[in-house]
């Protein structure tokens, strides 16, 4: 394994320049990984079986000598998709991202051609049938998303999106994954994103989760924008929203911890282009065996990307949504041989394939939603990806 955690003098994080299509890359607000070619794949032929793949993988590559391997890669909402996750030949690790304000975005592409799907009349359509079936008592909430499908008039740059998407996004988790195999024939896929929500960290005992549910599109004037966010506080329809997903991942962990700390309240956190509730939930392992792969399955989906109960809202998403997700509300992240690992929820992202990009884009749908209101917010979350564009 090669550590690198040098800065350059203008305080950019060396291995995002050192990033090329192919790479895994994950930055967050405590490190920063770069993997480079692949020294094994892993398993994926069934999703249910993960924890123990991933293991296998592990100790496999550190009886042929691996010093410290790393598995890297995405894992699909469904559990029909196969995940891409591999050990890659060379791991680095560097400090978190250090992006100065004067240091310039660029655009990654110059025109494109806009296609949404479904077309924003069928997605409120669809939100109607989301509230219809939380009226009749089948589900309590429902994650409903569209998506976005962009051809561009040159090659997408797929590197420089992905400084932009991290100059924008400075204190959340930034991506790249490689998603395309050797025994793929199309042109190379990569999933690519700023996700502000971190489904589960583990590090030796102690694990951190921070569900993000209930949200509003940030402004320019700052009058109306601090607005927003004390509106959403004092939301009832956002705080019922955030309280079943904390409540889902508070069931999910606690039969892993003996000490679980979920804050009564939640507070607010911003983005560039949204305000979110957000709780920060801690916890020490019963057992530090455990692994960061163990629970991030034992979480996902939440009811944050999914609804609620989760098979039954699964159901109605796979009825209403007239798209495959793929990666998209999956998670992306590592695990290393200890168990260590982070792992985090797949949103504000996009498929790059080479003049085509696929965006997505979700809303959480409770009692009391306002379809208008659901399709504006999901117009708000393209705007990370719209705005490392340059569109």
């Amino acid at each position: 394994m090669i550590n690198a955690t040098a800065t350059n003098k203008r305080g950019q994080a060396p291995l995002l320049e050192h990033y090329q299509k192919g790479d895994f890359f994950l930055a967050s607000p405590l490190r920063t990984i770069l993997g480079r070619g692949v020294y094994s794949t892993v398993d994926t032929s069934n999703n249910h079986g993960l924890s123990n793949q991933i293991r296998n993988a592990l100790t496999q590559a550190k009886l042929a000598g691996q010093n410290k391997p790393i598995v890297v890669g995405a894992i699909p909402f469904s559990t029909s998709t196969a995940a891409k996750l591999v050990i890659p030949k060379d791991i680095r690790i560097g400090s978190s991202l250090s992006i100065q304000d004067d240091e310039c975005k660029k655009a990654s592409s110059s025109s494109f051609e806009i296609q949404s799907v479904p077309e924003p009349e069928a997605y409120l359509a669809g939100v109607l049938q989301g509230l219809d079936a939380i009226e009749a008592g089948s589900i309590q909430k429902i994650v409903l998303s569209r998506s976005l499908h962009i051809t561009s008039a040159n090659r997408i740059d797929t590197h420089q999106l992905l400084k932009n998407l991290a100059f924008d996004n400075k204190s959340g988790y930034t991506f790249a994954a490689h998603l395309s195999t050797e025994n793929d024939h199309l042109e190379d896929r990569t999933l690519i994103g700023a996700s502000p929500e971190l489904l589960v960290s583990k590090m030796g005992e102690k694990i951190v989760a921070n569900p993000l549910a209930g949200s509003r599109p940030r402004c320019k004037d700052p009058i109306e924008d601090e607005q927003q966010a004390k509106e959403l506080l004092d939301s009832t329809k956002d705080l019922h929203e955030h309280t079943v997903v904390v409540e889902a991942v508070k069931q999910s962990l606690q039969g892993f911890c003996l000490e679980l700390d979920v804050p009564n309240k939640p507070t607010v956190i911003k983005t560039e282009a949204m305000w979110h509730l957000s709780t920060e939930i801690t916890g020490t392992l019963k057992d530090s065996q455990v692994t960061s792969i163990d629970l991030a399955t034992a979480l996902h989906p939440t009811p944050a990307v999914c609804g609620y109960p989760t098979e039954d809202a699964r159901n109605a998403i796979e009825k209403i949504e007239p798209f495959d997700r793929g990666f998209f509300t999956g998670m992306v992240g590592w695990c290393d041989a200890s168990g260590n690992g982070e792992w985090v929820v797949t949103i504000r992202c996009a498929e790059i394939q080479g003049n085509n990009l696929q965006l997505y884009a979700g809303a959480g749908i409770v009692a009391g939603s306002n379809p208008d209101d659901e399709l504006a917010e999901t117009a708000a979350k393209f705007g990370t990806m719209l705005q490392g564009m340059g569109i």
